[in-house]
């Protein structure tokens, strides 16, 4: 049950404008990505590549009634957001628009490709589990409730869970090494923003039993 997945809530400060201005760039990184590998779509590989681009146009499409929700309440807290957002935009960046090191296709590449996908599938279905619960921003209803069910019945945080997992699969499709120094920054990103928004989760009735039986991102380790 991740914390921006538990809370709601955004606001009109810079601290909600940065994310949305981050979003923009991160479509028009990815969309240079996918025309780039368009124009090479003959090769086999650089056409699953400009498929993964168009992929993530398509998550980023999925996530704009939440990355873009506004409300009367201002976020609580802003430097661990920006600081996601910018590695995760950094790291997807880093990846479709720096060279493949794949000289010809090869059916293992649809490993990561899958990771990619998979990890989207999670997060999405994390985010519609919580519904009006989910948020981007660390702020709080007054009718807030922790939510168990579904994905969160396994982990406390499946939609971080879902985007780290997507950006490995992707890093590891594209893998080129400024991506790989990235991935490690956005896991550290991630973590910071579970710590972050958990302080202010376990004010939240439930939540400290629900987090003393479930992991926070892999089950049995943390």
């Amino acid at each position: 049950m991740s914390g921006a997945e538990q809370v709601t809530g955004t606001g009109t400060s810079w601290a909600v404008r940065a994310p949305q201005l981050l979003f923009v760039v991160a479509v028009l990184a990815v969309a240079t990505g996918l025309v780039v590998h368009l124009r090479h779509a003959g090769e086999g590989v650089d056409l699953v590549a400009a498929v993964l681009a168009a992929c993530y146009l398509a998550w980023l499409a999925v996530e704009i009634p939440v990355t873009f929700r506004t409300s009367g309440s201002a976020p609580r807290e802003s430097a661990s957001l920006l600081f996601y957002a910018t590695a995760r935009i950094a790291t997807v960046s880093a990846a479709v628009l720096g060279p493949l090191p794949w000289d010809e296709w090869s059916p293992l590449l649809l490993v990561p490709a899958a990771v990619f996908v998979g990890g989207v599938v999670l997060r999405q279905v994390a985010i519609r589990t919580l519904g009006r619960f989910y948020s981007h921003h660390v702020t709080r209803q007054t009718d807030h409730q922790v939510v168990t069910w579904g994905v969160y019945r396994f982990i406390r945080h499946p939609a971080y869970a879902g985007m780290l997992s997507a950006h490995v699969g992707l890093v590891a499709f594209f893998l080129n090494p400024l991506s790989v120094v990235l991935l490690v920054v956005l896991a550290a990103a991630i973590t910071f923003r579970i710590r972050t928004e958990e302080r202010m989760l376990l004010n939240i009735p439930g939540y400290r039993d629900y987090a003393a039986g479930h992991s926070r991102l892999v089950p049995g380790l943390w």
